[in-house]
């Protein structure tokens, strides 16, 4: 398999820190610590810098541990954590990152990936601008460059740091002869029709929550930030490729503008809720609907591409787990969107550590709702860390004494013994499919009670939308997996995964019927739903 980059903390000082602005002060009271009590929910704050992820956290009802504390239900923290970190949670815990995200959440790692996945599906990844990679793809884009000159064609492009972020670096060309060629660049046609809001360029913070990548679960939350440029936007010529605040839509650059406009009212400012957009676009006869199942396509397919990395880091880091495992991991990830003249969105990159400062009124109220009502989808438990004690006390006692464990089939076993040991063990693979597949029920009915803002986007209740989706899924798997990693391979080929739990009990009650025969006992007539069709049950031998 293919070894995944170390994801690390991003160091240094930054002079465009949140840190500097004054957060918006809330009504909302802090609870004093207090003394820890048995059956209380408790979490680990030290990594966060962001009041409003203590001010959720004590919403909740969770107890804030000591910074030193590793045992908590909970842990937060605001940049990505290494994958021995997760290696070493419990099971009962959670960590709001997950290993491997950074294949989207790096502007090179995000180009690079969907560059493999656009060479496959041309047609189902359109949302992303040309792109090209320097220093690996300078000679690429000089040939781009140079047929443009041909046919008498000019484009602006975007330079962009490989691995930046708040704006840092950004900067407009016209002409791809100056840029250097050893430089660790990200180069992007620009968008130069955008969708304008009062002459004003603008992009949209969508929040995502990710549950589990095994399976993948994706929530899109409804709501957001709409984030404005300071300057009336004038399509980009030779004399106004600097007015950056024309041109780029990040809220780290465009707060430093004396016209930035902070106010408290949804529908002014130069920062408002994607709430107040969507009833903009209803009030002009925009296709709301559209809006919303176009912008989830764009996520979903997108986190399609980091899938295969994101399992494989979580398997590695997670060996061994039993089939239905709760995951150890969520992520919440900020998607930043433009919208074109025909309001078709574009991917302009992700944040895995997207910023919770509250310096305005509309931060805190979007950002509270995103963080408490992802809190809410997660169930976590008081419970969680009694019964994950309990479950390893008695799989170390079955390992000790073999207990409900399938006897080896000795060599020279009669072909009788070998289908009833081929039984035995189809049965257990059964068993074990369908307690995952019950876990995950209960789950769906926590999540359809608990969604509050957000709605499952993956997967989706529309079967043909799924079956699009899956095989994306198997595109990706396939360009990650490139011949390799076969064990892997047939676990996901594997039909049980695709079975609902009707399917395994039929399945199971087959089980039952050839082994009374092979015990030579009369078997009882079955109704309809307990007969499976033979090629089903022989596809089953065979796994």
């Amino acid at each position: 398999m293919p070894s995944l980059p170390q994801e690390g903390v991003i160091q240094g000082p930054c002079p465009l820190d949140l840190n500097t602005e004054l957060p918006y002060q809330s009504t909302m009271k802090r609870k004093v610590r207090k003394k820890k009590k048995k059956g209380t929910i408790t979490a680990n704050v030290a990594g966060t810098k962001f009041e409003i992820v203590r001010l959720v956290i004590d919403e909740m009802g969770f107890m804030k541990t000591p910074d030193e504390d590793e045992t908590s239900n909970l842990i937060w923290c605001d940049s990505a954590v290494q994958q021995e970190k997760i290696s070493e949670l419990q099971n009962y815990q959670r960590i709001n990152h997950f290993p491997g995200m950074g294949e989207i959440c790096r502007k090179d790692f995000l180009a690079r990936n969907m560059t493999k996945m656009i060479k496959s599906r041309p047609l189902d990844y359109t949302f992303v601008p040309r792109t090209w990679i320097f220093p690996a793809e300078y000679t690429q884009f000089q040939n781009y460059v140079k047929e443009l000159k041909k046919k008498r064609k000019q484009k602006t492009f975007i330079v962009k740091p490989a691995n930046g972020a708040m704006g840092h670096g950004i900067s407009l060309i016209r002409n791809g002869d100056k840029l250097p060629s050893q430089d660790h660049l990200i180069v992007q046609e620009y968008i130069e029709k955008p969708f304008l809001m009062e002459g004003y360029k603008f992009d949209l913070r969508i929040y995502i929550l990710v549950t589990s990548c095994d399976p993948l679960k994706i929530f899109l939350y409804h709501d957001g930030l709409v984030r404005m440029g300071t300057e009336k936007y004038i399509p980009p010529n030779e004399s106004n490729l600097t007015q950056l605040y024309m041109h780029l839509t990040n809220y780290s650059v465009n707060k430093h503008n004396e016209r930035f406009e902070r106010d408290e009212t949804e529908n002014k400012g130069s920062k408002r809720s994607i709430r107040w957009f969507t009833e903009f676009l209803q009030a002009n006869q925009h296709d709301v609907a559209k809006f919303w199942s176009d912008i989830s396509e764009l996520v979903v397919k997108t986190l399609i591409v980091a899938e295969p990395h994101v399992l494989h880091a979580y398997r590695m880091c997670r060996p061994g787990q039993p089939p239905g495992s709760e995951s150890v991991c969520f992520e919440v990830l900020g998607f930043d969107i433009l919208l074109d003249r025909k309001l078709k969105p574009w991917l302009l990159e992700i944040n895995r550590a997207p910023s919770f400062g509250t310096d305005q009124k509309i931060d805190y109220d979007v950002k509270r709702g995103v963080l408490l009502n992802a809190l809410k989808l997660l169930n976590i438990r008081t419970s969680d860390k009694r019964r994950n004690l309990a479950k390893q006390k008695a799989e170390a006692q079955r390992r000790l004494y073999g207990q409900n464990s399938i006897k080896r089939l000795l060599p020279g076993s009669s072909d009788w013994e070998q289908q009833r040991h081929q039984l035995e063990r189809r049965k257990e693979e059964l068993k074990e499919r369908l307690a995952q597949v019950r876990k995950q029920i209960s789950r769906e009915e926590h999540e359809n009670r608990h969604m509050g803002n957000y709605r499952r986007i993956y997967p989706p209740e529309d079967k043909a939308l799924l079956e699009k989706y899956e095989n994306l899924l198997a595109v990706a798997f396939q360009t990650f997996l490139s011949g390799r990693a076969a064990s892997f391979q047939r676990e996901l080929n594997n039909p049980l995964k695709r079975m609902k739990e009707e399917d395994i009990l039929d399945l199971l009650e087959q089980c039952e019927i050839d082994d009374e025969k092979l015990m030579g006992k009369t078997t009882k007539t079955r109704g309809p739903k307990g007969r499976i069709t033979h090629y089903v049950v022989k596809l089953f031998k065979n796994t």
